[in-house]
């Protein structure tokens, strides 16, 4: 008790609001109901929707509504703007977001203060990655951390798009590539090494390419996640700067699962990681090609959102990712 009273007057005192001040004197089941529509308000805010909540919640949007409505009479401000369109925070909604988060990292915690057993961790991750990352890399190794961590459930989104990790909820995200300024802490975990492929029957039917003049007269298949943009053509690495050259080539792609799946089908070279073809380069299904040209490794990163208190399920996965990766990356 007196634990939480100590950490009740640190909050209280970093976030002076007096309307805000947090209480433990409520009864048990009124302060669980507070504690729920709290992170009922937080889903909300950082999805800005109430369906999308409802769904990454498993709960009705009707009852989430009328918890944040109570959330607001109880409060006696507006925390959110609503329209047919989106949901946004009020001035006041910023304030009780911040607090919110803090107060519930910190319950978070508590609950877990003691417990050291990973049968006790529990809880939802949600986690982005790219698919070929997924499939290849992460989901073989993955049962060994669900049987470890029977009470952690994993919403795993796969896809080659750019998640907004705050808005739409995402406790940490694998980016390949240069990152921009997100403002979201980013962990470097390595390079990935890529490799020039092509199928045994394209070689077959245009030749096999020597040198960078040879690539004129070969195909690409050209990866682009906004299809319509221009390719850069076959990138190369001097040792100081990345360079191009043009190629043909007659197929774009928006997936990293396509554009391996039309190389095998002999549509053109592709520039990939090689821990994603060595399979496929030990079975000969796929040939390297001008392995003294190959495009620069690609750094990848494990990004998540800049929080004081990390779930402590969040800080155990992401150091399982970390992990995992190892054997991938240089």
């Amino acid at each position: 008790m007196d634990k939480i009273k100590d950490i009740t007057a640190e909050i209280n005192y970093k976030y002076p609001y007096e309307r805000f001040t947090v209480s433990f004197q409520a009864t048990k089941s009124e302060k669980m109901d507070k504690v729920h529509a709290m992170q009922v308000f937080v889903r909300v805010a950082e999805l800005q929707s109430f369906t999308r909540a409802a769904e990454s919640l498993g709960l009705p949007k009707g009852s989430l509504s009328r918890q944040i409505q109570a959330l607001e009479n109880t409060m006696g401000v507006r925390l959110l703007h609503r329209t047919t369109r989106r949901v946004q925070l009020t001035q006041d909604g910023l304030v009780y977001y911040d607090r919110c988060r803090d107060v519930l990292a910190t319950l978070e915690e508590m609950d877990s203060l003691f417990q050291h057993d990973p049968a006790t961790l529990s809880g939802r991750l949600r986690v982005d990655m790219p698919v070929s990352m997924a499939s290849d890399f992460i989901l073989p190794q993955l049962p060994a951390f669900l049987q470890q961590y029977p009470g952690i459930e994993l919403e795993l989104s796969s896809s080659d798009r750019r998640v907004d990790v705050v808005r739409e909820g995402f406790d940490c995200v694998i980016r390949v590539g240069t990152l921009a300024d997100s403002g979201l802490i980013a962990r470097p975990l390595g390079s990935l090494t890529l490799v020039n492929c092509a199928s045994p029957d394209y070689l077959a039917r245009f030749g096999t390419p020597t040198s960078l003049d040879d690539l004129a007269q070969h195909a690409m298949v050209h990866y682009s996640q906004q299809l319509g943009a221009p390719s850069s053509g076959f990138e190369f690495f001097d040792g100081k700067i990345c360079r191009y050259v043009k190629t043909g080539g007659a197929v774009t792609v928006n997936s990293t699962e396509t554009y391996r799946a039309a190389c095998l089908a002999g549509l053109g070279i592709i520039q990939a990681p090689e821990c994603g073809a060595r399979a496929a380069l030990k079975e000969k299904t796929l040939v390297e090609i001008l392995p003294q040209f190959r495009a620069e490794p690609m750094p990848v990163s494990l990004l998540y959102p800049h929080r004081r208190n990390l779930a402590r399920r969040v800080q155990v996965f992401m150091e399982w990712l970390t992990q995992a990766m190892k054997r991938y990356v240089a």
